[in-house]
């Protein structure tokens, strides 16, 4: 599962991409027993190339350190670090791949920041060879669009895309796991005010019943003396 940092690092780096006019992508996976890239970015040059980089996110030392396939396999290659990290590290670094550095905004970010922080590049990639054929890596880059695209249509249409039965025995599940982290409270608050919203409608439904009973018994009573 991937830490709030780590999603904040991509979040600032999808933001950044999208500044410098690349189209961009997380988590492409690559042929050949190549890996996965954390983030790939696609550069469209005025000669009608493409230009293609890869970053890699890594928030600590271990994760630096991993024995995971660094999958650099575009022109450019970085890895992106949080500040405190690159202190550490940075003589590590493989000949050729650049740094970004991440620095999250103190505060509140005001709304018309998207990004949660800074990158700041501290060491410029060297241009490399494509290690991968540039049709088959569109193909992959396309591929995995469009497998966003399938996820934001899916957060779109929310729950109306679960029956109930499965909405159910979700909550069933997160009661005895994560929910349980909490003590349960978000379960049981969930219960309190699903209770609270049904008590509510009944008491609604009930009133509503009571004014069309009195407006029937009214009608009955003029048309009792009308015909009186």
């Amino acid at each position: 599962m991937k830490t709030q940092l780590t999603m904040d690092m991509e979040e600032a780096l999808y933001y950044y991409c999208l500044e410098q006019g690349d189209v961009v992508v997380e988590e492409v996976t690559m042929p050949d027993d190549q890996g996965i890239v954390d983030t790939l970015s696609c550069r469209f040059l005025p000669t009608g190339e493409l230009e293609w980089r890869c970053y890699e996110i890594k928030v600590s030392k271990a994760d630096f350190r991993s024995k995971a396939k660094l999958s650099f396999i575009g022109h450019y290659n970085y890895f992106l670090l949080p500040l405190a990290l690159y202190d550490q590290i940075k003589e590590e670094i493989p000949e050729g791949i650049g740094i970004m550095i991440y620095r999250p905004f103190d505060g509140v970010v005001p709304q018309e920041l998207l990004s949660p922080g800074m990158l700041t590049i501290v060491k410029s990639a060297r241009r490399q060879a494509l290690e991968v054929d540039n049709g088959l890596l569109t193909q992959r880059f396309m591929a995995s669009q469009a497998r966003e695209v399938r996820k934001a249509k899916m957060v779109e249409k929310g729950l109306a895309l679960y029956s109930s039965e499965q909405l159910f025995q979700e909550l069933k599940k997160r009661e005895a796991s994560d929910l349980a982290a909490v003590d349960g409270r978000f379960y049981q608050k969930f219960l309190a005010e699903l209770e609270q919203q049904t008590v509510t409608d009944l008491r609604t439904e009930l009133a509503l019943l009571k004014v069309t009973q009195g407006l029937q018994q009214k009608s009955h009573r003029r048309r009792t003396e009308a015909l009186e």
